[in-house]
């Protein structure tokens, strides 16, 4: 009696989903596998190796880049250079590698100083170019500043006093005084036959007449 209370009261304490399951913890995400083999297995026919040396630089597609590297250095010289070189400068050399075998192919004799030589003779005329482009400018700035001077040199000889307003009523004067000193002469007779004579006088011929 009391066994099956208790197994009643277990079935009434049970969720209603049925058994309880414990939580599942997220499953970490798997890397993801490559099938094929990497460009430099695949060029040489061997088969790829979990930790082969040459599988993280010529993933399968990219097979040029092992096909030019193998060209010029081969293979065994690739793989022994990797081998001696730390894990962090192996991308680099793997990089100048592909870079020097691609300019050994386009130019067999010289290769890759061909290459270097013809990019420093591009930038010493760029250097010459730059050069006389900057004498040019100070060619030109040199012109302008004379032009400059001749503008301000002919300004100033338009302004000059001479040409000034201010002289032009004292000029009016001068010109008018010989005609007032005129007004103030007069004619007297000279008696013992001497002639006329013309006497200055502070009146004008408006105020006193010749004769009386």
């Amino acid at each position: 009696m009391d066994s099956s209370s208790s197994d009643t009261a277990a079935t009434a304490a049970l969720p209603p989903g049925g058994a309880s399951t414990p939580p599942t913890s997220p499953q970490p995400q798997q890397p993801a596998v490559v099938l094929s083999p990497c460009a430099a297995c695949k060029i040489l026919r061997r088969r790829c190796v979990d930790r082969c040396v040459l599988a993280p630089y010529f993933p399968p597609t990219e097979p040029h880049k092992f096909a030019t590297a193998h060209r010029v250095f081969g293979a065994s010289n690739i793989i022994k250079l990797l081998q001696e070189l730390p894990e962090e400068h192996r991308a680099d050399a793997v990089s100048s590698m592909v870079y020097e075998a691609s300019a050994r192919i386009r130019d067999p004799v010289y290769g890759c100083a061909g290459a270097i030589c013809q990019l420093q003779k591009q930038v010493n005329d760029l250097k010459a170019q730059l050069a006389r482009a900057h004498a040019e400018l100070a060619g030109a700035r040199a012109q302008h500043a004379h032009l400059l001077a001749l503008l301000c040199v002919e300004v100033a000889a338009a302004s000059s006093p001479a040409y000034c307003a201010v002289d032009y009523p004292s000029a009016q004067l001068a010109a008018a005084a010989p005609a007032a000193q005129a007004d103030a002469l007069y004619v007297i007779d000279g008696g013992s036959g001497s002639g006329l004579q013309l006497q200055s006088s502070p009146v004008s011929w408006a105020d006193e007449p010749l004769w009386t």
